[in-house]
């Protein structure tokens, strides 16, 4: 696998693969790998030929500083977990190589999509994720973008800012991978206590829950309630928001009657740490 630290490098090494005919997959990842980062490599790597990671923890996107200086970064565990699955490149630059001085982020109108849920709660957070895609996508040139379902509103903003700006890559988006008891992959587990460990899996019980109950019940404030009271009834206190939302546009939905894309976002703290999750309750 190539590592390569700098634009130059970067630049050198993809020259190489387009005199070669290659095309590449594209997996932007903050680093604190897992098996859901490791899969969607994989799967780049299957359908474009040559699979790219990058590790960069992007300080744009952090709107806590406790939050970025918390954040791991096992940089030679990753390292040895990408050559196994047989990664062909990471790039790992230093912030200085990804924003330069002279370098200036497009605007890009979202129309809302970055306002609710996440957007509610990081200020600004958003902002830095579309800074950060574009000047990656820019720099990595991929055939094809590969991101996971879990941050479902990051892949929705991320989709929005491609089709806004004409970009020639295909955006293809991963089922979430679970732990065996359902919890959502996530760098941020390994902050959980034994005891946060052991509550943290009710997250995905009361999405799967709602799911079933959807299928006799097509009214969001109900569903909702239910899954609210279900999560407090296993002890989880801190709910940041858990909406029902339109697929395509984010907004909140009164019924799944309404729509023919309904997903449901919820995220909870447990020991401080966020936890992020979703399910799709209906895709027509």
């Amino acid at each position: 696998m190539l590592v390569c630290k700098s634009r130059s490098a970067l630049q050198a090494a993809l020259n190489n693969w387009k005199a070669a005919n290659k095309s590449w997959g594209f997996v932007p990842t903050m680093g604190a790998l897992h098996q859901g980062h490791l899969s969607l490599l994989q799967q780049a790597k299957e359908e474009q030929g040559l699979a790219l990671c990058s590790i960069f923890v992007n300080p744009t996107q952090f709107n806590d500083p406790k939050d970025l200086d918390a954040y791991p970064r096992p940089i030679e565990k990753d390292i040895a977990a990408l050559e196994a699955i047989g990664c062909d490149l990471l790039f790992l630059p230093p912030v200085k190589e990804v924003y330069p001085t002279n370098w200036t982020a497009p605007v890009v109108p979202l129309d809302g999509l970055d306002l609710p849920m996440e957007g509610a709660h990081r200020p600004g957070h958003f902002k830095g994720v579309v800074e950060v895609v574009y000047r990656l996508l820019e720099l990595c040139q991929p055939k094809a973008l590969y991101m996971g379902q879990k941050d479902f509103q990051q892949y929705a903003i991320v989709g929005k800012m491609i089709r806004e700006l004409e970009l020639p890559v295909e955006l293809h988006c991963a089922p979430i991978v679970r732990e065996k008891d359902g919890l959502a992959m996530s760098s941020r587990n390994v902050r959980l206590s034994p005891q946060g460990r052991a509550l943290a899996p009710a997250l995905y019980q009361s999405l799967q829950a709602m799911q079933s109950a959807s299928e006799k019940e097509p009214q969001a404030k109900n569903l909702v309630e239910q899954a609210q009271k279900s999560l407090q009834a296993a002890g989880i206190q801190e709910i940041d928001y858990f909406e029902i939302v339109d697929g395509y546009n984010l907004q909140p939905l009164k019924s799944l009657e309404n729509t023919n894309f309904a997903v449901a976002c919820a995220t909870i703290r447990i020991d401080g740490v966020r936890l992020l999750d979703n399910q799709i309750l209906k895709k027509i």
